[in-house]
């Protein structure tokens, strides 16, 4: 299988941009993600117990292998303040063969170990 058909994206929101950053960073640096972006000023309209809520988050797209996958979800479950993060990997339909190359090589942790 091809290293661009590998990829995921993996979508996660984050209550504030300290938090996004630092479990991101620790992600990144574990080389279970290769990279991640913040995107803060996102609003959440969501069903939580029964209420309908809204709050400001922030985004974190990370970019991350199929192989790394397990291994990133426990970790970002476990360093996630919520007790039910939103986690949704998705994968793309194509990547560039140089990006799809680094992301592989960067996003390892899970392999390496």
């Amino acid at each position: 299988m091809s290293e661009a058909l590998e990829l995921l994206i993996v979508l996660c929101t984050f209550p504030d941009p300290e938090q996004a950053r630092q479990i991101g960073t620790a992600l990144v640096e574990t080389q279970l993600a290769a990279c991640v972006n913040l995107l803060p000023g996102v609003e959440s309209i969501y069903r939580w117990q029964g209420q309908i809520e809204t709050s400001a988050e922030v985004l974190a797209v990370f970019k991350t292998t199929r192989g790394a996958f397990p291994a990133f979800e426990e970790a970002l479950t476990d360093l996630h303040p919520y007790e039910v993060p939103e986690i949704l990997a998705l994968e793309p339909a194509d990547a560039s063969a140089a990006y799809a190359a680094w992301v592989w090589e960067n996003a390892s942790g899970a392999r390496n170990q």
